[in-house]
């Protein structure tokens, strides 16, 4: 049991924090949608910035916002019937607008948060775990919800907050740096060591009951080393000393509703066989891969791959890989129709021209897509063959289009 005067103490206390103030405006508020009578849910990787991008967009609108981040040690003990006491404080600070940050680690969060509404509060929630918020806003408020995911600063984003120039030297950076605006202001590689092994530890680990943290953290470090591989959990049972490939699986979704690790199927009309075949693992922000991978080489083509595939995912809910008679690295849909076809190849030469060129062209022609991309480190150029048109365009031209 958490008292009023305990929850009083640490909303004025998260007060101060919240009320700091970052200039920077995220690209992400020209999508932010607000209806009256709906929860807004902002999920994404923790550290990306979801609170202070909130901040912004609240401070804007003016609003009387009470603020609590249920993260906080001193609410640790706070359970349901602590919620009439949260109503109460609520009350009596007179708040018409209510941003609550991982809301979801007390038990029946989403009955409260649906009481809310219906007292014509606004209701903001920011999370870290996008399943275990739509488990729960499935139930109570099914149809009263508006949901965005929020991503590391974009290459776009890192550009303007660094106040650099669209060129290959940025993208460079970029590609080392990733996208965490804390590791950005100090360039501290520790914090992007700790943010990881907090989402294994905090966000993983302890919610799921895993008591083989370091097999999990095993298996986290193995696959983020092996960004745009193939990857399955069959091949990958006993590795690390996990017995079961459902087990296996499990920390496959595990990874991914953390926005730490995402898996892109093969393309197929069929979903079972999109589920048989082996997806390739991609990392959410280069960053957390340039701190925590075992990789000591740079390898700019797999970190250009990962990139491209960020920026896409971030577009489209879509994704796959092409595999045919070649192999093209992203299919991007929109409401089952190709909008994208992109390959990346960090520098076409005359050894993987055939191959680079060949894979996007048996994509185009299988969807009946006249143009397509290859996304390079620096090369710029057009083809044209059998009425389908391939460029080849600079990574930096691309991302910050």
């Amino acid at each position: 049991m958490i008292t009023q005067e305990q929850i009083a103490v640490v909303i004025d206390s998260q007060k101060e924090i919240f009320g700091s103030k970052d200039s920077f405006l995220r690209e992400a508020a020209n999508k932010m949608q607000v209806v009256n009578n709906y929860a807004t849910i902002v999920t994404g990787l923790r550290r990306c910035g979801k609170s202070t991008f909130l901040h912004q967009f609240l401070e804007q609108k003016q609003y009387n916002v009470l603020f609590l981040n249920f993260e906080d040690t001193r609410l640790s003990g706070f359970e349901m019937n602590d919620f009439s006491r949260l109503s109460d404080e609520i009350s009596r600070r007179n708040a018409d607008t209510l941003f609550f940050d991982e809301i979801q680690l007390v038990d029946g969060w989403e009955i409260f948060v649906h009481q809310k509404l219906n007292e014509r509060y606004r209701v903001f929630i920011t999370g870290s775990n996008a399943s275990l918020l739509s488990k729960e806003m499935g139930t109570h408020l099914t149809g009263r919800h508006l949901s965005m995911e929020l991503f590391p600063f974009s290459y776009r984003e890192f550009v303007g907050f660094k106040g650099l120039e669209f060129n290959a030297e940025s993208l460079r950076n970029y590609l080392f740096s990733g996208g965490i605006p804390d590791y950005l202001k100090t360039g501290i590689g520790l914090l992007l060591n700790n943010l990881m092994d907090d989402i294994l530890v905090r966000d993983i680990a302890i919610r799921y009951g895993i008591r083989d943290v370091a097999a999990l953290r095993q298996l986290a470090v193995y696959l983020m080393s092996n960004i745009g591989s193939l990857v399955s959990a069959n091949k990958l049972e006993g590795l690390f000393g996990i017995k079961a490939n459902s087990t296996i699986r499990e920390y496959f979704s595990y990874f991914k509703d953390a926005y730490l690790l995402e898996f892109l199927p093969q393309f197929s009309y069929s979903l079972k066989t999109q589920a048989r075949n082996l997806k390739k693992v991609y990392a959410l922000d280069m960053g957390l891969y340039a701190q925590n991978s075992t990789v000591f080489s740079e390898n700019i083509g797999h970190r250009l791959e990962n990139l491209i595939y960020i920026h896409l995912r971030t577009k489209y809910k879509e994704l796959f890989y092409f595999k045919d008679k070649g192999e093209c690295d992203f299919v991007a849909m929109e409401r089952s129709n190709v909008r994208q076809l992109v390959q990346v190849c960090h520098l076409v030469d005359d050894m993987n021209f055939e191959r680079e060129y060949g894979g996007l062209l048996s994509a185009m022609k299988f969807f009946n897509i006249k143009n397509g991309v290859i996304v390079t480190f620096n090369q710029q150029d057009v083809f044209e063959k059998e009425g389908y048109t391939v460029q080849l365009v600079p990574a930096y031209k691309f991302l910050s289009e």
